[in-house]
């Protein structure tokens, strides 16, 4: 069996090619031996044979050696007055295409210009130097000069126009390439986007009924009613979860938008909501602020009621205490939100709604904070207090203040309350 290879049909056609250009050249090269000195026609002679075989026999080296097969061309050129042949463009046809050759290969746009110019002129010179010099010859020098600087000109061209597309090529390979790895980019972020808020809502959502199906438990023989009520409150918090999770995932699973409005993002206006579903969990919540509020950008709303939610979320799962206190200062550039706990962590926790699980591995609510704050502009540390507990701390960016009140201290305080807390520094 035969093996051709991948590049067989493309080297016959190479082949072809190169077979139709040099028998072209071969068929000229007799053609302008058909005219004689004396402008009379008459078969071609045998020194036309000659000038025609030994010049396109030069031909193939044209794309390797380029230079060298227009040097060698050009001196055979030079040689047909010497054989009693007419110099004309035709009997000088492989120097035209050697010429058009290695403006094509050239590297420098000046060393082609300078060896076609240098063609031409060699080619021109020779015409009066054998023989008498007419009118016919003056005419004739213009014409067979214009023939290689035609062709260097046209290989030229060529040569630009190949790059320009070879260009235009790798710019949109590199433009498909980009938009790949955009597309990869945007996936990753959305993945991750999106198992940030699966994990606060999740995390959230069946902590609480953790902590109310503990406390259930606890108080099922000593107080059944205030049990009744706890279980009763966990049907309604797994329902919440629930319906959550359907419309995040309903939306996960469309195809295209929706002509329904959807429901806005939570912000810190469904704070309050939020602190009493902890309460009902069992972990008392103050909240404290500090500050004139603001209206957030909804990025930045999402993120504080998101970092609020988790550090909650934390508090009612690892630490040993009933309480927490979350605390607001609004500044003129930024807003400082804190969540504190004076607890001793999972292992000293006694109250009912102490994790069943001590010992499991930690989780990602910490690294989610913080890639929350960080994708909206700001910055958050946690870590435990010297005075005891945990401590979560996020500022946020806020537009700039048109109008701001300030007190002599530079703050305004704000003594409003939220579901009874009062107002202060946490």
């Amino acid at each position: 069996m035969t093996h051709t290879g991948g590049d067989g049909p493309r080297a016959r056609g190479a082949w072809r090619r190169e077979a139709a250009v040099t028998a072209t050249a071969f068929a000229l090269c007799l053609l302008g031996g058909v005219v004689r000195v004396d402008d009379t026609l008459a078969p071609p002679p045998a020194a036309a044979y000659v000038v025609a075989v030994v010049s396109c026999a030069l031909l193939p080296i044209r794309h390797r050696a380029p230079l060298a097969a227009l040097a060698a061309t050009t001196a055979v050129g030079v040689l047909v007055p010497t054989l009693g042949l007419l110099l004309t463009p035709l009997i000088v046809a492989p120097a035209v295409i050697t010429a058009y050759a290695y403006a094509l290969a050239a590297r420098s746009e000046r060393r082609a210009a300078s060896a076609v110019l240098l063609t031409s002129a060699v080619l021109v010179v020779c015409i009066p130097l054998f023989g008498d010099f007419s009118w016919k010859d003056a005419s004739r020098m213009g014409v067979v000069a214009v023939f290689p600087l035609a062709a260097g000109v046209l290989g030229h061209s060529v040569r630009n126009r190949r790059a320009y597309l070879a260009a235009v090529e790798e710019r949109a390979r590199r433009a498909e390439e980009s938009r790949d790895s955009e597309a990869r980019r945007r996936v990753a972020e959305e993945r991750v986007r999106i198992a940030r808020e699966l994990h606060d809502l999740v995390a959230h959502q069946i902590t609480l009924a953790n902590a109310q199906a503990m406390v259930a438990a606890h108080l099922f023989d000593a107080r059944p009613e205030q049990a009744r009520r706890s279980l009763g409150e966990l049907v309604e918090t797994t329902g919440d979860a629930l319906d959550e999770l359907r419309a995040t995932v309903g939306l996960l699973r469309q195809s295209g938008d929706t002509a329904a409005p959807a429901e806005p993002a939570p912000g810190l206006s469904r704070l309050p909501a939020l602190v009493e579903s902890f309460r009902r969990a069992g972990l008392d919540v103050s909240v404290h602020r500090e500050g004139t509020a603001r209206p957030l950008p909804p990025g930045v709303d999402l993120t504080a009621y998101r970092i609020v939610q988790e550090a909650l979320t934390n508090v009612t799962k690892h630490a040993g205490t009933g309480s927490a206190r979350v605390g607001f200062v609004w500044n003129r550039d930024h807003v400082t939100i804190t969540v504190a706990d004076d607890g001793g962590g999972a292992t000293a926790r006694t109250t009912p709604t102490a994790s069943p699980v001590p010992d499991r591995p930690p989780g990602y609510g910490l690294i989610g904070m913080r890639e929350r704050a960080t994708a909206v502009g700001g910055r958050l540390s946690a870590g435990r207090r010297p005075e005891g507990g945990f401590l979560v701390s996020t500022h946020l960016p806020l537009p700039p203040a048109r109008d701001t009140t300030q007190t002599a201290d530079g703050t305004t305080v704000d003594g409003e309350t939220v579901d009874g807390e009062t107002g202060g520094a946490p």
